[in-house]
This record gives C-alpha cells, structure tokens and sequence, in this order.
C-alpha cells in the first residue's frame, strides 16, 4: 500500500515538475544543440576568475511573473523557418530514409543564441528565422509567452515539456546579460562545467536523456578543446489519442516503399469522425489526443497519381494556413502504419544555404555573448513512436471548425496510408508545429 501510494506521489511529482505522463502511449522526443566554440584555442585560458567576471548565474531562474501578451507573429516565424528547413534537409536526402524533425526545437535553441548575436550576423540570422521586423524584447517576450501557452494544459492525456540549457565552459567569460536572459525568458537551466573533464559530456548527455525521458541518450560525442558553450534545447511530447485503435483489429498489411518496394507492417485501422481534407493533390486527416484535441498528429497522404515529391512542390507557410481553414468533420475508415524511428542530422549546411554563413565562420560576431565566439555546430536529434494506445473511446471535440451538421452529409471517406506520407504534430491553440516529417519506410 505504502509503495503504491509512493508510486502515486512520483508520478504527480514528475507531473508537476516536468509535465509528464509515467504511461506509455504516445512518444516523440528532440533535441537540440547549437556549439560554440572560440576563434583560436588561445582564447580559452586557464582562469577561473572568468567565472567571477561573467557573473554566471548557479541555478535555475524561474520564468518572470509579469503578463507577457502571446504574439502570433513569433508562431508564424517558427512555422516559416520549419518548412524552409524541412525543405533544406530534405535536398540532402534522397527520398528513401525517414526524416523527422522539431522546427520548434530548432527554432528555440537558435533563438537563445540570437541573444549573443551582433551586427551583420544578428542580421542574418534574423532573416534566417524569420525574425525580422521584431526587436529582441519582442522575440523574447514572445517566447516566453509562447512558451507558457505551450506547456499549459490541463490536460492529463496530453503531456509536453521543453526545456532549455546553456553549459558553459568555466574558464571563459560570458556577458552576464545574455545569461540572464535565456534565464528569464527561455527557463533554461545555465551550468559551469570543466570542458577539460571527460565526465563533462556525460553530464550534459544525462540532461538531455532526462529531459527527453530517455529517449535521446547522446548529442555531445566529445568536447573539443576550443568549445565553450553548448545551448540544448529538449522537446518531450507524450499523447493519447482521443479514440484509441483497437489492436485487435492491427494487422499486417502491405506498405508500398518508394522504387516499387513493398514490405508487410502492422497496420491500425478505426472508423470514426474526424476533421478531414481532401484536395486533387493528397487526403489529410487530423486525429487528436486527449480530451480537448488541443495537439492533434496530421497525416498528408499524397493520392496514388502523385508522390511526396510532387506534394512538397506545394508544401510553405502559405499553404500549410490554407489547409489548416479547410478541415471539416466527416464519418470515415483510416489505415496506418504502427511505427517507431529516430533521426539526426548536422544542420551546419543547411542553415548556411538559408543564411547564417557568417555565424559559423571567423566573421562572426557574438559579442553580446563573449569574445570571438562562432558556431560550430547545430545538431537535432528526434524520436517518435505511434501505436494504439490511447485514452478510453471518447468524444473528439472539433477545434475551430464550423459546425456541419446543417449541410448535406459527404460520403464517408477511407484513407488506407500504405505508402510514403508526410504528417505533423500541431498545438491546435496556438498553431505551433512541434514536429513534421516524412516516412518513406516504417520500421
């Protein structure tokens, strides 16, 4: 009894503390790490009153009390920055693995570091994120703000943490402003650590696998010696579906790869009402979590004529708002595949051909965060997992859709996703995509 009511007051702990469920039903798991490191390994000197100068915060800074109004424009500016990455790591792909990624996650850790940034470099990076317009107590009022809405819900079903943090390297300085602010506006948790230590990434590595519930164990692989700062942000999502699929009715299918490859893979079906879209192009369907379908995953599914290359002609921010008004519930049989994939990719290049060029190279200017800083490296490491489970059958609530039952009812659709897809996870409240991918080949 006493173990039981122990295990009981752990997982509202780890509720409370990190918004997380103990069930397992739903995973997707990013990360991010934007690397720093100094412009000549001369700059990194054996001075602990480094950490004097800086001023480096120990612990923790809640987020400030005052009312910060949401701005949309900080939404839209991640989603446009998401498709325009996408679309980068996709043309070093070639269309035949998963590729799976967190714009939000990105997103956060390279705005933290636009703090540091100065002149020319904060410029492009600004246009880069899509930035621009918004002064930085803008960007970071409205993070915070965004930050809040996200992460509050009241909503058992429905589990998403974010968390943020800044290591830094104790014999360097660091401009106490920038760290302050990451502090007040971003939560993140900011740490001195001995770069020359080889325990030093095992203890950012054990961050990162707590704060993604072990679902990315490693994103630092060594530190070399002229880093100074790493900036990591971690996205943990964890739903159950309004309706869960029955696993008595999964199974094996055929799933048609690119190249005329197919493979046989554990197939859910359900029947139901859903918001759906159907275009020339692609079916689409959003199946929603919880009891309030606040976050729902949405499916593209382009039709047997086309393929997802023809699909991503048309995929912007443009037409992704345009979609998103063009939902309407209807009666209808789904098919798709259980799966399960992990990715991770170095997004140097990619960011470059969209314009921060200069914040990797010795023109870099982030002197609003230390001396002769640049980046080095951008990594993103994702997890997802779909199956069955879920919450009990429960009504889905249709979020933001005009009523139909006034006009004629539309056949019932069926949707069998038995090739490649493209699909999305998207807080329906404030329009932030959280995660967006394709998957060629479920495993």
């Amino acid at each position: 009894m006493n173990r039981q009511k122990f295990s009981d007051a752990k997982e509202n702990f780890l509720q409370r503390r990190y918004g997380v469920s103990l069930g397992r039903r739903y995973a997707l798991a990013a990360a991010s790490v934007v690397l720093f490191s100094v412009l000549g390994c001369s700059q990194v000197e054996s001075n602990r009153s480094a950490l004097a100068q800086s001023s480096l915060p120990q612990s923790e800074t809640p987020l400030q009390k005052k009312t910060v109004n949401s701005d949309t424009r900080i939404v839209e500016s991640s989603n446009k920055f998401g498709f325009k990455l996408f679309s980068e790591v996709l043309k070093d792909d070639k269309g035949e693995k998963n590729v799976f990624i967190s714009p939000s996650s990105v997103a956060i850790a390279l705005a933290m570091t636009y703090n540091g940034a100065s002149g020319s470099t904060q410029q492009a990076m600004a246009k880069t994120l899509e930035l621009q317009g918004m002064t930085l107590p803008e960007i970071n009022s409205s993070y915070a703000a965004a930050l809040k809405q996200l992460l509050d819900t009241q909503d058992a079903k429905v589990q998403l943490s974010i968390a943020n943090s800044l290591w830094a390297n104790q014999d360097v300085s660091f401009a106490p402003d920038f760290l302050k602010r990451t502090q007040d506006f971003y939560r993140a948790k900011v740490s001195n650590l001995n770069f020359k230590d080889a325990a030093a990434s095992t203890i950012i590595n054990n961050w990162v696998e707590e704060n993604t519930k072990g679902k990315i164990t490693k994103i630092v692989e060594t530190i070399q010696p002229n880093q100074v700062l790493f900036l990591i942000n971690a996205i943990y999502f964890k739903g159950n579906w309004s309706n869960e699929f029955d696993k008595s009715q999964t199974a094996q299918s055929p799933f048609y790869i690119t190249f005329g490859r197919r493979k046989q893979h554990p197939m859910m079906s359900q029947e139901g009402n859903y918001r759906y879209y159907e275009s020339e192009q692609f079916q689409a369907v959003s199946l929603p979590y919880g009891k309030d379908g606040k976050v729902s995953f949405y499916i593209f599914l382009p039709k047997q004529n086309s393929n997802l290359k023809a699909f991503y002609q048309d995929l912007n921010i443009e037409n992704w708002e345009k979609w998103m008004t063009q939902f309407n519930e209807q009666k209808g049989f789904i098919r798709l595949p259980r799966f399960k994939t992990d990715y991770d990719v170095t997004l140097n290049d990619a960011l470059k051909t969209l314009g921060m060029e200069e914040a990797f190279s010795s023109k870099a200017n982030f002197s609003g965060m230390g001396k002769n800083f640049a980046i080095s490296q951008v990594k993103h490491k994702t997890f997802v997992e779909v199956n069955e489970e879920g919450t009990e059958a429960a009504a889905a609530t249709s979020v933001g859709i005009v009523t139909t039952s006034l006009r004629e009812e539309p056949e019932p659709f069926r949707m069998i996703v038995d090739r490649p897809f493209f699909c999305a996870i998207r807080d329906n409240q404030t329009g932030n995509i959280l995660f967006m991918g394709s998957i060629i080949e479920p495993q």
